[in-house]
């Protein structure tokens, strides 16, 4: 069974309620595939964050979501770019916020909670989170450096070759492109957040980075427009998060941005994690440090 790090979370009752969370399982590759099968919670209590990019096809979307609903007792599903592509030999052809509504409805009739749902509360041993499960897309604001437009960003992007396939296979129906779709969730996103009790810390969860730092190290910069949207650049702050979790990038690590940890829980691609000196680390164990009531 894969490792999970980090030190166990004592809850307040008997039971030991671990928050878990990982990204870009990417179950169409056996060898990921496996690696999920092979994922056990400590306890069935245990909550389960998924942020995104679980597969492209639907029907692999949904039936590892069904598989990890039946293990763990609580998951949070947030979508990442990859579940909102529609490719030709997917059975459900929907697209944008078509498919995403029908990918929604497919994770309630799992019992799993989605970004369309009420905010779930976590115990932890510090106190309780809200957990908050994020869909904001991206707008091209992290763009190459000398660029001051989405069309030169592109331009940079089409000729270097660095072209994400979602120009091709993301369609934003009904929205026009994909940023104003992105300028929809935020909006709808701002006032739900907004809502939240001043007093209780968060762990915001999104596929994609909510701040530019974590695209600073990428090889190819012109990919980071797709990375994100500088919109969100102070939501850690704002509302109050312990943690933020996030994928996407396939490059897992820790890095703090106003004292709150900004932590990317992907697996990603076989090639990649195939050629590190470790294996995967298996689940990524979340264990929010609440920050002061002088932080907010």
């Amino acid at each position: 069974m894969p490792a999970m790090d980090g030190p166990a979370v004592p809850a307040t009752g008997d039971a030991v309620v671990n928050l878990f969370a990982i990204s870009d399982l990417h179950v169409h590759f056996p060898e990921n595939r496996k690696f999920v099968e092979e994922l056990r919670p400590e306890s069935d209590s245990d909550w389960l964050i998924v942020a995104g990019d679980v597969s492209e096809l639907s029907t692999e979307i949904i039936g590892t979501m069904e598989s990890l609903a039946d293990r763990f007792g609580t998951v949070i599903w947030v979508p990442g770019n990859h579940e909102l592509w529609t490719p030709p030999g997917d059975p459900v052809q929907l697209r944008g916020e078509a498919r995403y509504r029908y990918l929604v409805d497919a994770m309630r009739g799992l019992g799993v909670v989605t970004p369309e749902d009420e905010y779930p509360l976590w115990h932890g041993a510090e106190g309780p989170v809200v957990v908050v499960p994020l869909f904001l897309l991206y707008d091209y604001t992290f763009r190459p450096a000398g660029t001051h437009s989405k069309e030169e960003a592109l331009g940079v992007a089409y000729e270097s070759g660095v072209v994400c396939t979602d120009e091709y296979l993301l369609h934003p129906d009904p929205y026009p492109s994909r940023e104003a779709w992105c300028q929809a969730r935020l909006e709808y996103t701002q006032k739900r957040l907004d809502t939240i009790d001043v007093d209780l810390p968060t762990v915001l969860v999104n596929h994609f980075p909510l701040v530019r730092e974590p695209t600073r190290i990428l090889r190819h910069p012109e990919f980071a427009q797709w990375c994100g949207t500088e919109a969100t650049a102070d939501w850690h702050v704002r509302y109050r998060a312990a943690t933020v979790l996030y994928g996407h990038l396939h490059i897992p690590r820790t890095i703090e941005c106003d004292g709150v940890p900004h932590r990317e829980v992907s697996l990603g691609y076989p090639r990649e994690w195939g050629r590190r000196p470790h294996p995967p680390r298996g689940l990524c164990r979340i264990t929010p440090v609440v920050p002061p009531r002088s932080y907010v």
